[in-house]
């Protein structure tokens, strides 16, 4: 039995979604180049992502734990503080997300092997590969996509 909860998240979370965010990057994607500051980070969760997306929490005695971010059809972000991975969280994300979804596709890194893994195991199909010309980070990545016809 899972020792956490999940809700959806509110204005007054967006800095620990901010913090988590960051961490998560730091401590799993050292790989990946820092191309913002803290505050620039904050100012993208505030003006492009808690405006128009869904954002569902992972919290364990209202400390935050992980979240995702959803908007239409696109899993956006899925982040679990590496404390909690394998014990379930980003599965309780994942799940909440798509329960109204009838198709998801999300964007990971091709290095990311962890995430592939676990996107694969929960249903989640290889579209297309990139050189990461198309990304910000310019790291080759990883297009995969769910839908619930095919899971069915």
């Amino acid at each position: 039995m899972r020792s956490f909860g999940l809700r959806h998240a509110a204005r007054a979370d967006m800095e620990a979604v901010a913090r988590l965010h960051r961490h998560v990057r730091k401590t799993c994607l050292p790989y990946l180049p820092e191309l913002h500051t803290p505050q620039q980070d904050l100012a993208f969760f505030e003006d492009h992502v808690f405006p128009s997306s869904t954002i569902w929490l992972a919290e364990d005695e209202g400390r935050l734990i992980g979240f995702a971010v959803s908007k239409q059809d696109w899993l956006d972000h899925l982040y679990v503080d590496p404390i909690w991975h394998g014990r379930g969280v980003g599965l309780a994300l994942l799940t909440a997300v798509r329960e109204d979804a009838e198709e998801l596709n999300l964007w990971t890194f091709q290095a990311n092997g962890q995430a592939r893994r676990f996107y694969e195991k929960h249903g989640f199909r290889l579209v297309d590969l990139t050189d990461g010309s198309g990304n910000e980070e310019r790291t080759p990545d990883a297009h995969y996509r769910w839908t619930r016809q095919q899971a069915g």
